[in-house]
């Protein structure tokens, strides 16, 4: 584990232990957890990357010809 020295305004300071403090956890925990967070969002999003670029690689021979026409779309859906 890493230690890391952040310059916050004081106010800024004073809130965040509060947060800590209502939260029973430490100041250092704290910051660990919203750290952890942008690497998971970050993990997150390439992953629905990788889950769109499949799912698009499973689309083929998609024409807007191969389309219905409109009697045989309201039709279809009477049946």
């Amino acid at each position: 584990m890493r230690n890391v020295t952040v310059s916050v305004p004081d106010g800024v300071y004073r809130q965040a232990r509060i947060k800590a403090a209502e939260q029973g956890r430490s100041l250092s925990a704290l910051v660990a957890e919203f750290l952890s967070s942008l690497s998971a969002a970050e993990d997150e999003f390439d992953r629905l990357l990788l889950q769109q670029d499949e799912v698009l690689g499973e689309i083929v021979n998609f024409r807007a010809s191969d389309r219905l026409d409109r009697d045989r779309l309201h039709d279809r859906a009477l049946r």
